[in-house]
């Protein structure tokens, strides 16, 4: 239940973000409405008074307005738009959903990781003084699949450390399986996003195409639109997929780095139960 509230979190504030770009547009839209407006009237003043004098002013105008420097996010924005919201949005859904995964995983992977050689000196110490039960409430009281392989195998020990070894095995593939949930979703998003952004393509060429056809002429001017639409949905399809792409490589860097010290720490860990099995023969 946790993980489905932050998941759901996690999405809702980036379905947030994304409603505020786009009324962030909105209003974009209506200033330069408001602007258009305001520069057409002036013109219209401007021209009864006299023409000569004012015909200056608008190139001032937009020579200043094209030498002011425009941000990352608003070259971004205005490129997502011309893209087209057809694929463009399924790129964006695609790439919310999977950042929203690869933040749950990552969240959940750093909350299982833990300091396995405290962890292993602490369950040594209380085997020598309180025995299995004491060392079962320090596994039982320590997050981590590390602490909850070591308590399967004490829940075996009277069973001797051959059925404990077969218990930490068969376990700590269950752990594996759950530190690897979810990939395979984002996985397939890293594989969707490019392939959104090429159909996205396909379809501005055919487009353009359909322009040539219909002005019987091939000058630049017809086809550029078409053209620039099939390039940005790739471009973006593209981002989304390396975006993901490093998310994944991280959480799978993660779980190797988990898996080891699991290995690592269960081989001490039967050691440590053998000594004490021989300790108290």
């Amino acid at each position: 239940m946790k993980k489905l509230i932050a998941f759901l979190t996690i999405a809702g504030m980036l379905t947030i973000g994304l409603g505020n770009i786009a009324v962030a547009q909105q209003d974009q839209e209506g200033e330069q409405t408001e602007m258009a407006t305001d520069t057409t009237a002036m013109e219209n003043d401007s021209l009864t008074e006299d023409a000569a004098a004012t015909e200056p002013a608008p190139a001032d105008a937009v020579t200043e307005e094209a030498e002011g420097p425009q941000g990352f996010h608003q070259i971004l924005k205005e490129q997502f738009i011309k893209g087209g919201a057809g694929f463009m949005g399924i790129v964006l859904v695609t790439l919310i959903l999977g950042l929203a995964l690869s933040i749950e995983r990552i969240i959940y992977l750093n909350l299982s990781t833990s300091n396995t050689e405290k962890l292993l000196n602490k369950v040594e110490t209380a085997l020598d003084t309180e025995g299995v039960d004491g060392a079962k409430e320090i596994c039982k009281n320590t997050r981590g699949p590390v602490a909850s392989i070591f308590f399967q195998g004490l829940d075996k020990y009277e069973e001797g450390i051959d059925v404990v070894e077969k218990s930490i095995i068969s376990y700590g593939g269950v752990m594996t399986g759950r530190l690897e949930k979810g990939l395979s979703w984002i996985s397939l998003f890293i594989a969707i996003a490019p392939m959104l952004g090429f159909m996205g393509t396909v379809i501005g060429m055919i487009g353009a195409f359909e322009d040539i056809a219909a002005a019987g002429d091939i000058s630049p001017t017809v086809v550029a639109s078409g053209i620039q639409v099939a390039l940005l949905t790739t471009v973006f399809g593209l981002i989304t997929g390396i975006i993901l792409q490093i998310f994944y490589n991280y959480c799978l860097a993660k779980i190797d780095s988990i898996v080891n010290d699991m290995e690592d720490s269960s081989i001490t860990f039967v050691d440590i139960l053998t000594k004490y099995q021989q300790k108290n023969k």
